[in-house]
């Protein structure tokens, strides 16, 4: 029985050209999110030390334990509340939250205010990211899917690493604080009006996207060889069924979730522990931002390469080659002892990062129906950014037991284990899609 052809709501379209004004508003916003955590990347180790007097790197890295933690749980909550209730209801809430963290930078009197402050920064990004990575998969259609996160995560890890450079140098001229932090003042008021005044609502586009799916699938049934069971189900799963699916029972899902969880945990370790390391090989303030600065540069602007690519060639040699290559940068980090070859790391780093960061939310896109997508890429996200606190305690413990150099050793075996488990585990998930 042939099904009747989806109406398609107020008029909706799905593509990057269709919705261009949308798209662009909310890369700008995103680059917003990422200057939120880019006024912490090279100082917030710095001001630990210097400031607060923390000796133990465990105790230091506290920030981000707390960061990682808060921000993986929201990552989950910003999805299933997108489904739910909507995107922009979500988005304006992270905004609002996010307010308050430059001024506890500005102000702590002790070291237990910053963690506080991360806590919230933790929920801002768990919001606002998850929030328009989900409104850029929904305005984007399935072809062009890569594109769009490349496009996304480009601008949110090029202001990481311009806000890490700016408040590096501002730092090394004024001081730890206050002045590198009013960044983060400006980014939070001008990300909450845009987002409030500006960003229209999406889930419409994801309404007709489904109905897309099922009128593709007439029978309920897959039709695709490589496509999994849970892809080929055009109805709602239940929170635990996705829950499950993502985690460990579909393998491509999981596959990315893994390989989500150690890309973190290793940014986790560049974050937190790497400022230290560099400091003690006597590189000053300003080159310590600049690399900083450097490796998230790298990764923002590979993945104006790297998303469409994975459009092209698929996403797993993409992923597998990608945690392969970011496990090399890693142990040539671990044995260089200048800023040049440093530079260099970091540089490979960004690049191997930028090869999965995009390719992993494609993925999750691909295999994951319309009606239950917010929820996988929520997930995922949680799994994702748990990495961050496992990567600061696992560093944290291993530098205070055996140094900064043994932390960064593990750091890069547990990489390149991820890129194995990739390769042995996920199949390709990109088909070629019917744009609408």
């Amino acid at each position: 029985m042939t099904q009747p052809p989806p109406v398609r709501p107020e008029g909706l379209r799905l593509g990057l050209r269709a919705n261009l004004a949308q798209f662009c508003l909310l890369v700008g916003v995103n680059a917003l999110v990422g200057g939120m955590v880019g006024q912490e990347r090279s100082l917030l180790s710095l001001l630990a030390t210097e400031v607060f007097g923390l000796a133990a790197v465990s105790a230091v890295l506290t920030y981000i334990v707390a960061f990682g933690l808060t921000k993986a749980a929201t990552n989950f909550l910003a999805g299933t509340l997108a489904d739910r209730f909507g995107r922009k209801p979500v988005l304006v809430a992270g905004w609002l939250v996010g307010l308050p963290v430059p001024l506890l930078l500005i102000w702590a009197p002790t070291w237990g205010w910053i963690v506080a402050a991360n806590v919230l920064l933790g929920v801002n990004q768990g919001l606002c990211w998850s929030t328009t990575v989900i409104m850029k998969i929904d305005l984007a259609g399935p072809r062009r899917r890569g594109l769009a996160m490349g496009l996304n995560e480009a601008a949110g890890y090029l202001a990481v690493a311009l806000t890490a450079y700016l408040t590096g140098l501002i730092a090394a001229r004024a001081g730890l604080r206050p002045e590198p932090f009013y960044l983060g003042l400006a980014y939070a008021g001008l990300g909450l009006g845009l987002s409030a005044l500006l960003v229209r609502e999406t889930r419409g586009h994801a309404d007709l996207e489904a109905q897309l799916a099922d009128a593709d699938q007439p029978t309920g049934r897959n039709t695709t060889p490589n496509q999994p069971p849970a892809a080929s189900r055009p109805d709602q799963l239940s929170t635990r069924q996705v829950v499950v699916a993502t985690s460990w029972r579909e393998p491509a899902l999981s596959a990315c979730s893994q390989a989500g969880l150690v890309n973190n945990l290793n940014d986790g370790l560049a974050w937190g522990l790497l400022p230290l390391l560099f400091v003690r090989g006597g590189l000053s303030v300003a080159q310590v931002g600049l690399l900083a600065a450097l490796y998230p540069a790298v990764w923002g602007l590979g993945q104006l390469i790297t998303g469409p690519l994975s459009d092209r060639m698929g996403r797993k040699p993409l992923i597998t080659g990608g945690m392969l290559l970011q496990a090399i940068a890693l142990a040539g980090t671990a044995v260089a002892g200048s800023f040049v070859s440093w530079a260099t790391c970091a540089i490979l780093l960004g690049a191997g990062t930028a090869m999965v960061y995009p390719t992993l939310l494609a993925a999750i896109s691909d295999v994951a129906h319309p009606g239950w997508r917010a929820t996988a890429v929520g997930v995922y996200r949680l799994w994702r950014d748990t990495g961050f606190a496992v990567g600061a305690l696992l560093a944290g413990v291993v530098a205070d037991l055996a140094g900064l150099e043994a932390a960064v050793w593990v750091v890069a075996a547990l990489t390149a284990a991820s890129g194995l488990v990739v390769a042995g585990r996920m199949y390709e998930t990109h088909q070629p899609a019917r744009q609408p």
